[in-house]
């Protein structure tokens, strides 16, 4: 799922993998992450990296001014469990700035209209950590890598972003998000 410690095991056909890069420039953080699939894969491991980056964009496309973190959970949660996959809930996103780790927890479940309300200039990551089997997950022995308990495929994507005026600014978008011709702001109408 998440935090694994890097070691000398080999990479194999199918394996998923997921990079977290923190980044640090001028006193200020970015937290993205993306996922791979390593060599020939089957149907439902690239379904499901599929899905879990299609459930991280319709959290996103719910900022704006008067939404709400309810609002942004319940889209991801929505999507993922109508595609039968299951969201982590002992990880979430999270308010980011000068710290690395602020409030608010952006969860990636919940309810529509719920939780705190959002304001321009809030920055926070949506990081969706989804599973092909049952939620529940193991930490290993080494207390840090978090794996599924049921040892299904789990994938996450995440991206760093602000509230802007009328809808969101994406400080992480790579590159190629933008050769897809993905723009890192969006427009969206106020919440009612």
């Amino acid at each position: 799922i998440c935090h694994g410690i890097p070691s000398d095991k080999t990479l194999k056909n199918g394996d998923i993998v997921n990079i977290d890069v923190t980044v640090i420039k001028d006193g200020w953080h970015g937290d993205t992450n993306r996922t791979f699939l390593v060599g020939e894969t089957g149907v439902l491991a690239q379904r499901l990296v599929d899905i879990t980056y299609e459930a991280m964009w319709r959290g996103i496309r719910c900022v704006r001014p008067g939404a709400t973190l309810g609002d942004i959970g319940h889209a991801i949660q929505q999507f993922a469990e109508n595609e039968r996959f299951s969201i982590v809930r002992e990880f979430c996103g999270h308010g980011i700035g000068r710290g690395f780790h602020e409030d608010p927890q952006v969860l990636h479940f919940g309810q529509p209209g719920k939780g705190t309300v959002l304001e321009a200039g809030m920055t926070f990551t949506i990081e969706p950590m989804i599973n092909a089997g049952k939620r529940d997950l193991k930490i290993l022995n080494d207390g840090w890598t978090v794996v599924t308990r049921d040892r299904s495929l789990s994938a996450q994507w995440e991206h760093t972003l602000a509230v802007t005026a009328d809808g969101y600014e994406i400080f992480t978008l790579s590159a190629a998000e933008r050769a897809r011709g993905i723009s890192p702001t969006g427009t969206v109408p106020p919440a009612d």
